[in-house]
Formats: structure tokens, C-alpha cells, sequence
């Protein structure tokens, strides 16, 4: 599978081991040593010769970015086809309807798009976190933010697969890879949002099963989804509430689980949100999932990579947005001419683009540390604030750069812009990043 110039040229570099006859076998070793040295070094160099994007045609450009191989590269296009072929042609009647179809999640399921970093053995993809990331990314570069394939696969999913039993395991992760199920978290309550400590759903036990009641709202996918992981109280007398929260796994059509109305949303119109209310719903023993009282450990260990997701989401859609733009202003006239001739505009678009390159180095170092087990909390939370940061800023500046057609629904990045707002509400919203960002900055180690 040699394809580039440079990856040819290694395996032209040989030794004729005849001239080396006289040799030592030790000095043979030596000298093949050197060669598979000599050969993997110039491998490393032809991955880190991939151009960035801030040196491609396109911030969307495929083949581009260290982090990335020629495999990603292959598994890219077939993303990108994906969404421009099942997702993008449906995306405005789904708009519509406030949610996206059922066949979508199958087709995603069938494609392998769903539980690509969940383990082969569990009935996952077994794929690794870059992989997943192109889904994130290319999601956002169809500007079609209607399926929930990441909240589902790469923040629902992993509690199942790392804090489930073999039989919940069994029981859950192959359907939801398949898309034939689908999956959401119930975290936020009316009075509970970034603080998880304030938490009033309650789980008390009946014999060898569980009563549970409260509501959430705000949860996304939670009109379709066909099973939950909600978060609920579970020990009233701990010394703390982080102490006492125990996670259950709660399926569609449990009696007392009702689902209220789709909320209507300014923006991530297909995308399905609810209210879910829990009326004195019993469940067995094995939906408890993770210790007991320990559910808020398990999901702080979590919201890490939720984070990275939001952070990388947010970072795909400021490309998305700039490339429209750019092509907007390329082909707008004004004053006799395109509108990008204009100093202020081409300065304009300088900022943007920079910024943008700025971020996406970090995101990147971000995706690489968590691929190698190393991101932490605080970086994590610097992803997450930063990037729907500049998201925000990048989705106003690009309206403004479209004049009165950026106003209208029609138009690609209005829909970006309304999209972008949420980001920096969930998954803790940046007020609370920032907070987490300065615990670490002054804590004493």
C-alpha cells in the first residue's frame, strides 16, 4: 500500500548485504539496525509532511493534517459522502419535524459510524478516537446538526462499555451500533444544570429494585431514544452530593417513563430535545449501572471527552463557516466589484482565518493527547471554552460579512449561526470551564 513519492523512495533505500561479506554478524545487525532506523524516520517524516490547513486550498481540504493517515483520509470521504447523500438532501424537512428519521440511524449503523471507539468485542466498531472525530468534523462541514451520532456513540456509549456488566453490555452496545437503538443521557434537571450537585431526581430502593422519580429536560435525543442513562440520587444522607448520585439505564416503555413534549429551539432544529418525567418507575437491580453512589465519579471521568467533542465540534463548524464565506464573498459584488477586493473585508477574512489555524493546532494537540490517554480535565475544559468561543465570534463575523442574506434562513450560515449558540452552554457552560480552568491554575499540587 505504498502511495506517495516519499514512501516509495524508502522502500527503494537497500543494502546489497553482498558487499558485506566480510562483515561481523554483528556488524550486519548493526547495519540492519540502522536501516529499519533510517526507514521508520523517514516514515515519521512522510506523515509529518502532510500539509495543515492553514497551507491548503481548504480548511476542509481532505488528506490534510498531521494527526491524520492515508486511512483516515479513505474513511473521510466515505463520511463525507455519507452526509452529503443520506443526511444533507433531508436535513430541511427534518427542520421541519424536529427530528431526523429512524432509516438515518440504521444507515449510519450499517455504514459503521456509530460506537466507532467502543471495543469489537462488546459489539462496537473497535476504531480509534481520530476516527471518530471525522464524524464529528464532517457532520459539522454538512452544516447538518440534526442526527445525534456523537452524544450517542462517543458520550452515551462509553458509560455502557466501561461501567456495565457483561450483560448490559451484551444487551445494549450491539443494537446501538447497529442504530437500531438509540441512546441519550438525562444529566439536567429545571433546577440542575452545570452544577450535577444539584440533582433532585431521586432513586430509593424496594426490596431488590429500584423507585425512581424526578424529571429532566433538555435532552437531546431524548424524544427518539430507546434507552437513558439518567443520573439520580440514590443516598440522601451523604455527607455530600457528589457522594450520593448513582447512574440507571432506563428504557423506552418502562411504565412511569414518559416523554414530554419536543422543545422548540432556536437553533439544532432536527435535532430532537425533550422533557422526560419519571413517575414512580420501578427497575430491577440491573439497571444500575456503575457502583452505587459513585455515579458522579463516573461521569467527571466522562465529560472529559465530551468536552474534546464539543471543543472539536465547534472547530469543524468555524471551517465550515469561513469556506462559506470566503466563497460568498468571492462571488458578491458591491461597488463595481466582488466584495472580497475590499481591504476591510480581505482583513477581515485574515483574522478569521488565523484565529481559526490557531485553535485548530490546539484542538489537534487535544485529539492526539486524549488518543495517547493524557488529556486532563483542565485542557479539556480549555478545548470545550475556547473553541465554541471563537465559534461564536466566527458565526457573527460571517453573517455580517453575508449583509441581509445572512439573515435568512435559506442561507447556510444563518442556520451555523443560530447552531453555534448552544455550544457554550452544554457540557458545563464556559463560565463553568473557566472555573475549572482557574481551580487548576491556583490549586496547590
Amino acid at each position: 500500500h505504498i502511495h506517495s513519492p516519499q514512501r516509495r523512495a524508502v522502500c527503494r533505500r537497500t543494502v546489497d548485504f553482498d558487499m558485506l561479506g566480510s562483515c561481523s554478524s554483528a556488524a550486519l545487525r548493526a547495519v540492519n539496525v540502522g536501516i529499519r532506523a533510517g526507514r521508520a524516520a523517514q516514515l515519521r517524516l512522510v506523515h509529518t509532511m502532510r500539509p495543515e490547513p492553514h497551507s491548503a486550498a481548504s480548511l476542509m481540504d481532505i488528506g490534510t493534517r498531521r494527526i491524520f493517515s492515508e486511512e483516515h483520509d479513505i474513511f473521510r470521504q466515505s463520511v463525507r459522502r455519507f452526509f452529503q447523500e443520506e443526511v444533507a438532501p433531508y436535513h430541511t424537512q427534518w427542520e421541519k419535524e424536529g427530528q431526523v428519521s429512524r432509516e438515518v440511524w440504521k444507515k449510519a449503523g450499517e455504514q459503521g459510524l456509530l460506537g466507532l471507539c467502543i471495543p469489537a468485542e462488546q459489539g462496537g466498531i473497535g476504531g480509534d478516537l481520530l476516527s471518530a472525530a471525522i464524524v464529528w468534523e464532517e457532520q459539522m462541514y454538512s452544516n447538518c446538526t440534526g442526527p445525534g451520532f456523537s452524544l450517542h456513540s462517543d458520550i452515551v456509549m462509553p458509560y455502557i462499555s466501561h461501567y456495565g456488566t457483561p450483560s448490559q453490555v451484551q444487551r445494549f452496545i450491539p443494537p446501538l451500533a447497529a442504530g437500531t437503538s438509540i441512546a441519550a443521557i438525562a444529566m439536567t434537571e429545571p433546577g440542575a444544570g452545570s452544577d450535577l450537585q444539584g440533582v433532585r431526581t431521586y432513586a430509593k430502593r424496594d426490596g431488590s429494585d429500584w423507585i425512581l422519580n424526578g424529571n429532566k429536560v433538555f435532552i437531546s435525543n431524548g424524544w427518539m431514544s430507546n434507552v437513558v442513562v439518567v443520573v439520580a440520587v440514590t443516598d440522601r444522607e451523604a455527607t455530600s452530593a457528589a457522594h450520593g448520585l448513582s447512574l440507571f439505564l432506563v428504557e423506552d416503555g418502562t411504565p412511569g417513563f414518559i416523554k414530554g413534549r419536543k422543545l422548540e429551539k432556536i437553533g439544532l432544529k432536527a435535532q430532537d430535545t425533550a422533557e422526560l418525567f419519571f413517575e414512580d418507575v420501578r427497575l430491577p437491580a440491573d439497571a444500575l449501572l456503575g457502583p452505587e453512589n459513585k455515579g458522579f465519579y463516573c461521569l467527571m471521568a466522562e465529560l472529559l471527552q465530551e468536552r474534546l467533542l464539543i471543543g472539536a465540534l465547534a472547530m469543524a463548524s468555524c471551517e465550515f463557516m469561513f469556506e462559506e464565506t470566503r466563497r460568498y464573498v468571492m462571488q458578491r459584488k458591491a461597488f463595481g466589484k466582488t466584495i472580497a477586493q475590499l481591504q476591510t473585508v480581505q482583513h477581515k477574512m485574515a483574522e478569521l482565518k488565523t484565529e481559526i489555524c490557531v485553535g485548530r493546532a490546539f484542538l489537534d494537540s487535544c485529539l492526539q493527547l486524549h488518543c495517547e490517554k493524557r488529556l486532563d480535565s483542565p485542557t479539556a475544559s480549555m478545548a470545550k471554552y475556547w473553541a465554541s468561543d471563537l465559534q461564536n465570534r466566527v458565526a457573527t463575523e460571517c453573517v455580517q460579512l453575508h449583509g441581509g442574506w445572512g439573515y435568512m434562513w435559506e442561507y447556510p450560515i444563518a442556520k451555523a449561526f443560530v447552531d453555534s449558540r448552544v455550544q457554550l452552554i452544554y457540557g458545563g457552560t464556559n463560565e463553568i470551564m473557566k472555573e475549572l480552568i482557574g481551580r487548576s491554575i491556583v490549586s496547590q499540587k
